[in-house]
């Protein structure tokens, strides 16, 4: 025990010797990191020069044993103050630089920083408990001189092990420096690594053909589905694939379009049992069987669901990979755009417990509807003046519809009063032209488009309060 006791001195006073003489060496990034952590300017400079000079008093206190016990107090007092700093910033979203060993080392502060600070106060607080022990220097007394050339020769190791870390760590900065420059002259330049290739065939590509058979054996061409003049929407399905079966109720309602908006073909593999079954289920109108994943493979499907559309025997969109996606692309075909005079489409979205709302349906009352995701930075900041506008909002002006979205657990979270309506395939942005969050549209009692798209958080909510003043008046 006393020589664990002895060890863990010497790694207290090594660590607050080097955080000393390193925040000496800077004093102008001291004042920095202090300043980041909130201390107010007129204390940053004399706090700047003043904690590596206790940092280095506190290092030679654990030294000779009788101003040990001292030494290790102020060390974890230190330590303390640090891991409170340190929680307060991070649990406000911020990370300044803890500036911890001045010029030999800097970073921001993180969960790392968290853990360093924790096991040297428990280092510290075990000195306390032990009590100072034998002193550092009288230690040494017993030593024969082979005890101190193996001393010396451990100091030696260890010292060129800690260059060679510190020399590896610089190498590796500069030659992350290099690849940011070498980036950004590529950058400028037009060239750089190859992005990934897109999922599917090339938009305007030829569409491959095909020839399968549907569940009552009769062949299909993908030329007698282009003959019929409506753009065809071929969607990739596969046996016991969970996201497929959930868009399964889509595909029958797409399957139910006058032909000459659209046609949908569901291919799929598997045994005509198994696919009447489902067939059956959701009362689809047409499936159509591959041996294996010849189709599939043909237009670049790796991932189920996936939907494409095809007009005049050429591929007319990028592959829409998963429900969402493919939802998207079909809301974008049928939903027709409209602007300030136009009266709103049926468009079903479901509220946060599942029930179907229709924009289309609107009327009797003028609706601000207000397009948001709870992971928009520029929502969140609009979030509390949100809030005091819904508390105070006339019962003569007109209502407020969230369109959204992120999952009910992520809308619920937001703490809204107003209805909150999940578009996770931004449907409802495409029709109104609004292209992207936090934007809003104005509806009048006749479910008509009453003003044009606004965007960002001042225009929202200008647009409320502009209309509440003609509401009053």
């Amino acid at each position: 025990m006393p020589l664990v006791l002895l060890a863990a001195r010497l790694l207290l006073a090594a660590v607050f010797a080097l955080a000393g003489f390193g925040k000496l060496a800077d004093p102008s990034g001291s004042r920095k990191s202090l300043a980041d952590f909130g201390v107010p300017p007129f204390l940053a400079s004399p706090l700047a020069l003043l904690l590596p000079v206790v940092e280095l008093l506190c290092a030679l206190a654990l030294l000779p044993g009788r101003w040990a016990w001292y030494g290790a107090a102020g060390v974890l007092a230190m330590l303390l103050l640090f891991l409170a700093a340190i929680a307060i910033s991070m649990a406000r979203g911020r990370t300044p630089d803890c500036h911890c060993f001045g010029q030999l080392h800097s970073e921001p502060v993180g969960w790392k920083t968290l853990a360093r600070n924790g096991v040297l106060s428990v280092v510290a607080a075990f000195v306390l408990w032990q009590g100072p022990g034998a002193s550092l220097v009288g230690w040494w007394r017993g030593w024969n001189h082979q005890a101190f050339v193996v001393l010396a020769l451990g100091l030696a190791v260890a010292g060129l092990a800690a260059f060679t870390l510190w020399l590896f760590s610089r190498l590796l900065r500069q030659y992350g420096r290099l690849l940011l420059r070498l980036e950004a002259v590529e950058s400028r330049l037009g060239v750089g690594p190859a992005a990934p290739p897109e999922p599917g065939l090339p938009i305007g590509s030829s569409a491959p053909a095909f020839s399968l058979p549907g569940l009552d054996g009769r062949l299909v061409t993908l030329d007698a589905l282009n003959d019929r003049g409506a753009p065809v929407l071929l969607v990739f399905s596969e046996p016991g694939c969970n996201a497929c079966e959930s868009l399964l109720p889509h595909i029958a309602e797409w399957q139910r379009e006058p032909p000459k908006r659209l046609q949908t073909a569901l291919i799929s593999r598997g045994t005509v049992e198994a696919n009447r079954a489902k067939s059956d289920q959701y009362q689809l109108l047409g499936v159509l069987l591959q041996t294996d994943r010849e189709v599939a493979q043909a237009y670049h499907v790796d991932a189920t669901p996936s939907g494409v559309l095809i007009a005049g025997g050429r591929i007319t969109s990028a592959l829409a990979v998963g429900p969402d996606a493919i939802r998207g692309l079909v809301a974008r075909t049928l939903l027709p755009q409209v602007s300030k005079g136009d009266q709103v489409p049926t468009l079903r979205l479901p509220d946060l417990d599942g029930k179907a709302i229709d924009l289309g349906a609107l009327r009797g009352r003028r609706t601000l509807l207000l397009f948001w995701a709870p992971s928009c930075g520029f929502c969140q900041n609009m979030l509390p003046d949100l809030k005091l506008w819904e508390r105070d909002l006339p019962s003569d002006g007109p209502r407020l519809l969230v369109i959204s979205t992120g999952s009910p657990e992520d809308n619920r979270k937001q703490g809204l009063r107003s209805p909150v309506l999940l578009d996770p395939s931004s449907s409802a942005l495409h029709v109104f032209g609004a292209g992207g969050t936090p934007t809003a549209v104005m509806l009048d009692e006749q479910g008509r488009v009453a003003s044009g798209v606004e965007v960002g958080a001042e225009a929202v909510l200008a647009l409320g309060g502009a209309v509440r003043l003609a509401a009053r008046q």
